[in-house]
């Protein structure tokens, strides 16, 4: 009985080995039909999917300017804390005092890339980049500010 058992083992193990090779003969012989993609040899070429979720980021117009009013609506959107809004006020020509960002901080390395930051923001001052390496040695490396040093709110945006 553990004779026979034995041997069903050892055919079982010889027929999977004999099934891979096969599969990686079909492969060497059809190189044309891998569907694995050659990272990193195919960086210029690669095609992200529309709905591709990278890194959040801040679009900046040429005149350094963003569209985030400072509402933490993300930040109370976001499930983990990856989004800090640091606000300042400032003075309106006309006297007001008015809301505005001071920092808009992002912790990489808390974002699980949920969107959620994304579909809470009522201005669109925030998107998702198309971006996906972000392996680095020091993990402060991974903490940004979204907005550009002396960067304003545009005209119009409320």
């Amino acid at each position: 009985m553990f004779l026979k058992q034995y041997i069903q083992e050892i055919w079982s193990a010889v027929k999977s080995l004999l099934k891979g090779m096969r599969r990686t003969l079909y492969y060497f012989t059809h190189h044309k039909e891998i569907i694995t993609e050659q990272y990193p040899d195919n960086r210029d070429t690669v095609v992200y999917p529309e709905r591709f979720r990278g890194e959040v980021v801040m679009p900046h117009n040429e005149s350094n300017e963003h569209r985030c009013t400072g509402c933490t609506a993300c930040e109370l959107a976001c499930p983990n804390g990856t989004i800090k809004v640091v606000t300042k006020f400032e003075i309106t020509p006309d006297g007001k005092k008015k809301k505005a960002i001071d920092k808009l901080v992002y912790h990489l390395e808390l974002c699980t890339m949920c969107n959620l930051c994304i579909e809470a923001c009522p201005s669109d001052a925030i998107k998702m980049a198309q971006t996906f390496e972000h392996s680095v040695y020091d993990r402060s490396q991974l903490t940004k500010v979204l907005n550009n040093p002396g960067s304003k709110i545009m005209e119009g945006v409320e």
